[in-house]
C-alpha cells in the first residue's frame, strides 16, 4: 500500500531557490509537478525563499518533493528546515547531501571506498588567480557548486589562472578546488535506490561537459548504453552504486566520471544528490531505458520520501 495516496496527499515541490542553478531548478520543479498532478496528486509549487520555513510551516503539506539544485537545497540547509519540521522530503538527507555537496570531502570518502579520483585541493581563490597551482591542464571550480557553474579549465600555454578569479564579480565563495584535468570520455550513472541504471556517454563541443553543454538546446547529445570496452560499464556501474552508499544517499542519485582511453584512467567526478528532473534530464533518460516513464519515475522518488534520512 502507498505511503502517499494520491487521493488524499498534498504534495509541496519546491523549485527555483537562490542559488546560481535556480533556473535549472525551476525547469525541473515544473516538470516534476505537472507529472505529480498527472498522477492525482494535489500540488503546490514553492519557489524557495530564505523564509522557507515559514511557508511550510503555514502550508503543512504531508510532504516535500525536492526539486532544488545546488546551494540552500541541495546541501543540506533544506533538508536540515524538512526534518525541523517533521514533513517528509525526497532524495538524501541533511549528512549525505552536505557531504556529496563538498567535493573535496566526498573525494575523501570516496577514497576509503577504492574508487578512483583525480587529484585535487581546496585553496583561497586570491591565491589561485596569481599562479599556476598545478602543472596544466588543470580545472578551478568551486567546490561546492553544482551544474558546473563558475568551472574553467586552464590549459596548457595559458599564462595565469582567469582575472575572475580575484575580481568582485567572483560570488561563488573564497575557495576554490584545483583539480587535475583528465581528458577523454564524459560519463554519468544513476543509482536509483541502491541499484545503477545504465551508463550514458555525453557528448559535446566543449572539451568538459560544462553549464551551456548542459542546459542550452543542442548543448550535449547522450548515447545510452553506452558503448564502453571490456567490464568497463559494469566497473562504473559498481563505483556509483559505491558512491551512492558510501555517502548514506537516498531517492535517485547521479555519479559523473571521466575515462581517459589513452591511459585506460578514471576518475570520479561527483555524486549529484539531487540531478536534473526534466523528461530529456539524463536520470529520466536512464529510468525509460529500463521502462520506467517520467510519471511513474517521479512517483517513485516521491514515495520513497521520509524524515530522518
Amino acid at each position: 500500500m502507498s505511503k502517499f495516496d494520491p487521493k488524499t496527499t498534498h504534495v509541496a515541490v519546491l523549485l527555483g531557490g537562490w542559488s546560481p542553478e535556480r533556473e535549472v531548478s525551476l525547469v525541473s520543479g515544473a516538470a516534476c509537478a505537472e507529472a505529480l498532478r498527472e498522477g492525482g496528486y494535489k500540488v503546490t509549487e514553492i519557489d524557495a525563499t530564505p523564509d522557507l520555513a515559514r511557508t511550510l510551516a503555514d502550508l503543512k503539506p504531508d510532504v516535500v518533493f525536492n526539486a532544488l539544485h545546488g546551494r540552500w537545497g541541495e546541501d543540506g540547509c533544506v533538508q536540515g528546515i524538512l526534518e525541523v519540521l517533521a514533513i517528509p522530503y525526497t532524495h538524501s538527507g541533511v549528512l549525505s547531501s552536505s557531504l556529496a555537496m563538498d567535493k573535496q570531502k566526498a573525494k575523501l570518502v570516496f577514497g576509503e571506498v577504492g574508487i578512483p579520483c583525480a587529484e585535487s585541493y581546496v585553496v583561497d581563490r586570491m591565491e589561485a588567480s596569481k599562479s599556476h597551482m598545478m602543472e596544466p591542464p588543470y580545472v578551478i571550480k568551486p567546490f561546492n557548486q553544482g551544474s558546473s557553474v563558475g568551472v574553467y579549465l586552464i590549459r596548457p600555454g595559458d599564462n595565469r589562472p582567469p582575472e575572475i578569479l580575484s575580481s568582485k564579480e567572483w560570488d561563488l565563495g573564497e575557495d576554490v578546488m584545483i583539480e587535475k584535468f583528465i581528458p577523454g570520455r564524459e560519463l554519468t550513472v544513476a543509482v536509483m535506490g541502491d541499484k545503477a541504471l545504465c551508463v550514458t556517454e555525453i557528448f559535446q563541443d566543449n572539451e568538459f561537459y560544462d553549464y551551456d553543454a548542459k542546459y542550452e538546446a543542442g548543448g550535449s547529445h547522450h548515447v545510452f548504453p553506452a558503448e564502453l570496452p571490456g567490464n568497463l560499464t559494469s566497473l562504473l556501474m559498481d563505483y556509483a552504486e559505491k558512491a551512492h552508499r558510501a555517502l548514506s544517499c537516498r531517492g535517485v542519485t547521479r555519479t559523473d566520471f571521466r575515462f581517459d582511453e589513452a591511459t585506460g584512467a578514471i576518475a570520479i567526478l561527483e555524486t549529484n544528490t539531487q540531478p536534473g528532473m526534466t523528461p530529456t534530464s539524463l536520470v529520466p533518460e536512464q529510468a525509460g531505458h529500463g521502462g520506467m516513464s517520467f510519471k511513474d519515475l517521479v512517483a517513485w522518488i516521491l514515495e520513497d520520501a521520509s524524515c530522518d534520512r
